[in-house]
């Protein structure tokens, strides 16, 4: 049930937002990105969490209304996925993401990893299909892309115990981060 409630939560919240220049509605990121952590054998309140990762940071929805609905756990995994600034210039908060997610609990990572990975499944589709045009539907060009994907897939890396240390999504983002960015 807990699947069900946050797909129907974030429908309502993103409802009318679309994926950057297109007409793809944006729910489709985080339903993805909840089923990539089913997939990799995460529990549902970690799935939910990831079908949740951008309500906080993307529409009205607070942190505490995500506790009320979720519980403690999903709602500090979402915390734990949302920039805390948005106001701030893009290097600063992505900076901080990088430093913050190399100490981030196993959780944190899965759903960082899950989010990361798809959007640069989708970069990597878009530029199979239009090259460097691809660029241009962001702020920051490759060259700033790159170090961000590949700080992001190191600091998930970093201080990884037990069964973490393997996990599938850690190791799907850092060659998809190889085999686009080479």
């Amino acid at each position: 049930m807990i699947i069900e409630k946050a797909i129907q939560i974030a429908s309502k919240a993103h409802d009318g937002q679309y994926r950057k220049v297109t007409d793809i509605p944006y729910i489709s990121h985080p339903f993805t990105v909840g089923m990539y952590l089913l997939k990799a054998g995460c529990d549902d309140e970690v799935a939910a969490a990831g079908i949740l990762h951008d309500v906080v940071e993307d529409t009205e929805f607070t942190l505490e209304q995500i506790e009320e609905l979720f519980g403690k756990r999903v709602s500090s995994i979402v915390e734990g996925c949302s920039e805390p600034d948005k106001s701030l210039p893009w290097e600063e908060r992505k900076i901080h993401t990088i430093n913050y997610l190399k100490t981030a609990s196993l959780e944190v990572k899965l759903v960082a990893c899950a989010d990361k990975l798809h959007n640069l499944q989708t970069i990597y589709e878009d530029y199979q299909e239009l090259g460097e045009k691809v660029w241009e539907k962001f702020n920051r060009g490759r060259d700033m892309q790159e170090w961000y994907y590949r700080g992001v897939s190191l600091s998930l890396s970093e201080n990884l115990s037990g069964s973490g240390r393997d996990h599938s999504l850690f190791s799907k983002l850092q060659e998809l981060v190889v085999t686009f960015f080479r």
